[in-house]
């Protein structure tokens, strides 16, 4: 929660004119006071998360499912404020896709864990074997289904024991991944400690112009992802129609969540660490353009309080869904073009194309 607390403090101010940062300095903020606790938040939901399961498995409850599933909530939200964070740590060992398989286009997933649950395979409850399985029944995705998706109610009981047993592992996989990101990103000689201290002898961050156009692209690229792999996909435009289960959760009705968690991860990122107040761009005015976005994307985001297949058929809230969609390209423009080009960078293509 300390991400979250930094940012309201930050904001609570509202707009004011932009005060000049190091480039130095702007490098610490974003990994100490937005990346490292972000990390830490979900490595600490985790170990709730596996101790909810546990519980639940040892006990079987429709109070103790539902808190389970009150866990898996905070879980995955904790994970949205990060996951953007597509360097370093996450990136390796294929921790991004086991922790959140998606886009499913194919409905891989799905197909997987139904037939996990048909089988009752063992080896899907053991941590080891597990682990040796496919990336798309290790994480979130599955965890959902297990939680929410059908025949989920057996969980209450003991005919959902293998259901339970499945699920529980699932957390301690995600738990032990959160581990190791949080331990990753607090490591003297790793991510963190190049993007803060750049040396023209890494092979990552050679200079603090390197380090920032990551930084800065992280905020557009993770922009990109929300609108393109989050809220395209199921609302209704352009003569195509509303597709509510094309959108991430939406069987545990944290579609939006999510949504907003990814925008209060990225808002962390770009406020806290200042970076466009780096030099001249802090003269640009767009240190409080790009806040002012964040704040429509957010109210856009709490128009739509029903699920999403009843919000896409609700004029006001489907209104609202292409609000936001209006609002990220506006921020991806700011940040990815005009901030890019206020600080002399690069940004580059997105880790989305292609796709």
């Amino acid at each position: 929660m300390r991400l979250l607390l930094v940012l309201l403090l930050f904001l609570g101010a509202g707009p004011v004119m932009a005060q000049k940062l190091t480039t130095t300095a702007a490098l610490a903020n974003a990994v100490n006071e937005v990346i490292r606790p972000g990390f830490a938040d979900l490595r600490d939901e985790a170990r709730g998360l596996v101790d909810a399961m546990a519980d639940l498995c040892a006990s079987p409850s429709a109070e103790k499912q539902a808190l389970a599933q009150d866990w898996f909530g905070k879980t995955a939200t904790a994970y949205g404020r990060v996951e953007f964070v597509r360097i370093g740590p996450l990136m390796e060992d294929n921790r991004s896709d086991k922790l959140l398989f998606w886009p499913d286009r194919k409905g891989i997933a799905l197909r997987q864990v139904q037939a996990i649950l048909a089988d009752e395979d063992a080896s899907a409850t053991a941590l080891d074997t597990l682990k040796g399985k496919s990336v798309a029944v290790q994480g979130f995705t599955a965890l959902e289904f297990v939680l929410f998706g059908t025949g989920a109610e057996a969980l209450a009981g003991a005919e959902g024991q293998f259901r339970c047993q499945y699920g529980a592992t699932i957390a301690q996989n995600v738990a032990e991944i959160a581990d190791a990101l949080a331990s990753a990103w607090n490591a003297d000689d790793g991510t963190a400690a190049h993007l803060m201290a750049p040396n023209e002898t890494y092979a990552d961050y050679r200079t603090k112009t390197e380090a920032v156009e990551a930084l800065v692209g992280l905020v557009s690229h993770g922009i990109e992802g929300l609108r393109d792999t989050r809220i395209n996909p199921f609302i209704g435009q352009g003569g195509k129609a509303a597709a509510p289960k094309q959108a991430l959760f939406w069987r545990s009705g944290l579609t939006m969540a999510m949504a907003e968690a990814n925008v209060e991860g990225l808002e962390a990122l770009f406020s806290v660490s200042g970076m466009a107040r780096i030099g001249r761009a802090a003269d640009s005015g767009l240190d409080n353009s790009i806040r002012f976005e964040f704040s429509n994307a957010k109210r856009a985001i709490g128009l739509v309080t029903a699920p999403v297949e009843e919000a896409v058929a609700d004029p006001k809230q489907a209104q609202a869904l292409a609000y936001l969609v209006i609002v990220t390209q506006s921020l991806q423009a700011l940040v990815g073009e005009q901030l890019s080009t206020a600080l002399g960078l690069s940004v580059g293509f997105s880790s989305l194309d292609g796709d």
